[in-house]
Parts: C-alpha cells; structure tokens; sequence
C-alpha cells in the first residue's frame, strides 16, 4: 500500500530532539525520506537518524547554526545535493528566551539571537528553497499561541519573533503560490517536551489552566498536523495558520 508522502523528500530543521524529531518520525511514517538539522546534538540526531531509517526511508542528519544564514543556505544546498531535491521543508528550529523588557534594557543580545534563529534563518532558509521546490512542493513552519496573543509578562521579544513568522508566512504564501507551493504555519500552545515539561510546578499548572482541555499537547498531536499541511490533502490551504495548543487562544 503506497503511503501518501512516498517519494518526497523533506528537511526538519531543530529535528534532533521534541517536536522536530516527533515531525520527521510522522513524515517517515507517510513515506518521506527525510532529512534533519541539528546545532550541537551529533548523537541524539544520530539515534533519530536510525530510527527513520528503520521505517523504510532514506535519512540523513546535518548540522547547521540555524542563526547563521550562510549555513542555513548550505544546509539546503547539501540536502537538495544529497537527495536529488527538497519537497518539503519543516521550519522547526527557534529557541526561547523570557524576561520582561524592563529587565532586560540593556541585554540585546539574547533577542538578536532569538530573532536571528526564530526569524532571519527562517526567511534564509525559505530563499534558498524556494528555487529547488516545484509544483507541490509544501513550506510549513512552527510558530507558537504567542504569536497572537502574549497572556504572560515576560514573553514579549518571543512573541514578536513568531508574529514576524505569521506575516512572513502569508507573504510568502502570495509569493509562492504562482509555482504551486503552498506556505503555512503551525502554532503549538503548551507542548509537553524537555524544554517544556507538563510537570513543572506552577509554570506547567498555569500553562495548563489557560488551555480548554486542561492538559499539555503532545509533540506527535503538532505532527499530526503538519503531516497533514504536507500532504496532497491540503493542496488547497495556503497562507493559513492550524493552532494546535487545546483551546489556549480560544
């Protein structure tokens, strides 16, 4: 039986641990090789590795600062080179910095990171695959609920960053939608990952009261919906934001 996604080949950049490798196992599973980035986890991106192989795919991981755009654009160029293309690409890799800005005058160099790897790589990265990908070829990228609404103090510089990713993602809908790739985003809310585990006293409990459900998401719930924007499914859904966060923003 022909999976959906057999024949594709995809790149998850941050796919080395949490939300990145539940996103490249759920493309695996549908038939995509795949290909991963990481920064500095050589070997954690090596056990992802074997484990999309041992689905029945191709697989490679390759290292690349998410925050330097002349690496992200060899990190395309290596994956396009290696694979012979790039069908789908995975906007995964950001980080995360709280601090309320009355705190934190005089220390920029914390959000000129964050917005280099959570925003300039983003846009590198779509530049340089942009020329490779054809007729259904799918961009998809993880923002955050705090993109469109920030319900805590101390998140505003994180925030900006995903809201910048927002409108990047319906521009280049617009751009892009001549050649037949499609540009969406998926924002998770409280996702239960080692960066942000579901028990971790009052953060966590707080986190989970402002949800509908009263939980924390899992990272294979998020990869269930970008495996659904990568698929001949949502051919038509461009420009478009799915909130995975259990009622967060409701």
């Amino acid at each position: 039986m022909s999976k959906m996604l057999e024949g594709k080949v995809a790149l998850v950049t941050g796919g080395s641990r949490g939300i990145g490798a539940a996103i490249a196992r759920a493309l695996a599973k549908d038939g995509a090789d795949v290909a991963i980035s990481y920064a500095s986890a050589k070997d954690r991106a090596g056990s992802v590795v074997a484990e999309l192989k041992a689905l029945g795919v191709r697989a490679k991981a390759f290292q690349a600062d998410q925050g330097k755009t002349a690496e992200v654009g060899n990190l395309i160029a290596a994956v396009g080179s290696h694979f012979g293309r790039v069908d789908i690409l995975v906007n995964n890799a950001g980080v995360l910095v709280l601090g309320e800005v009355h705190d934190r005058a005089n220390n920029l160099t914390e959000f000129d990171r964050m917005f280099d790897i959570n925003v300039r790589g983003v846009a590198a990265a779509v530049r340089a695959v942009a020329p490779l990908m054809t007729d259904g070829g799918r961009i998809i990228s993880i923002g955050s609920v705090v993109g469109e609404s920030t319900p805590f103090a101390g998140a505003a510089d994180y925030s900006g960053t995903k809201a910048a990713l927002l409108g990047l993602t319906r521009g280049w809908a617009r751009d892009l939608g001549p050649k037949g790739i499609t540009v969406n985003a998926v924002q998770p809310g409280p996702i239960d990952t080692d960066m942000n585990p579901s028990e971790n006293g009052e953060f966590s409990d707080t986190q989970k009261s402002l949800t509908a459900l009263g939980r924390f998401g899992t990272a294979e719930e998020v990869a269930a919906a970008v495996t659904f924007l990568a698929s001949p499914s949502a051919s038509y859904i461009t420009g478009s934001t799915i909130t995975v966060d259990g009622g967060f923003n409701a």
